[in-house]
């Protein structure tokens, strides 16, 4: 059955902008500071979509939440100075955001990055306005690949679930739209195609958004 599409929720690192190789290299040089070891491939796959204080609650199980995001913090100021020059959109999305205005298709952005790194990406990019709302785990939303963030984005659109597509780079995510009732589309910008073969909510894999022509509406 072609189920309509009424809205379209959006990742933020690695999906609206490819962000995910300076996270790495913040996160290792942030291991590297505190002596610990930094296994890259296996921290994106095991961490992509989670918050902050998530990941590092398991590395300090002892510290509050307060601590935590005070290390995490470290961390995002070293990738927003990593990141800061390469700041772009991946190739299509501009494009897409037009086509969805023109059919009329709400969009949102579901992201478990940190205040700051939202305003750094959307505002830095200057496509905030592009979009109906923001979830993120500031609002009180658990971290990927809990549903809560689609859930959320959905909600506020006033839009069901099985009617939304979502866009994301990472396992976590494309199993969050999953236990959220959505269909997904994998952006290849972090993670081989094969990474997602097991995901029966996936609808393409791509590189970018230049190849994305799913009827909308």
């Amino acid at each position: 059955m072609n189920i309509p599409v009424r809205a379209l929720i959006f990742d933020m690192d690695g999906t609206i902008a490819d962000t995910m190789r300076f996270h790495d290299d913040a996160w290792e040089q942030w291991h590297g500071r505190l002596g610990l070891p930094f296994d890259r491939k296996g921290f994106f796959a095991a961490t992509a979509g989670r918050t902050g204080p998530e990941i590092l609650g398991e590395l300090f199980p002892g510290k509050t939440l307060d601590e935590l995001r005070a290390l995490d913090e470290i961390k995002e100021q070293l990738y927003r100075e990593l990141c800061r020059p390469h700041l772009a959109p991946v190739a299509g999305l501009l494009d897409l955001l037009d086509r969805a205005d023109d059919a009329g298709i709400p969009m949102a952005v579901g992201t478990a990055a940190p205040n700051g790194n939202v305003d750094f990406t959307l505002d830095g990019l200057g496509i905030r306005h592009r979009f109906h709302n923001v979830a993120s785990p500031s609002q009180g939303f658990r971290g990927k690949p809990q549903p809560d963030l689609f859930l959320a984005a959905a909600e506020r659109m006033g839009v069901a679930p099985e009617h939304c597509i979502v866009f994301e780079d990472a396992p976590l995510g494309i199993e969050a739209a999953r236990r959220a009732g959505m269909r997904a589309v994998a952006l290849l910008t972090s993670a081989r195609a094969e990474t997602f073969a097991s995901f029966d909510n996936l609808i393409a894999a791509m590189p970018d958004f230049t190849t994305f022509d799913h009827p909308l509406g």
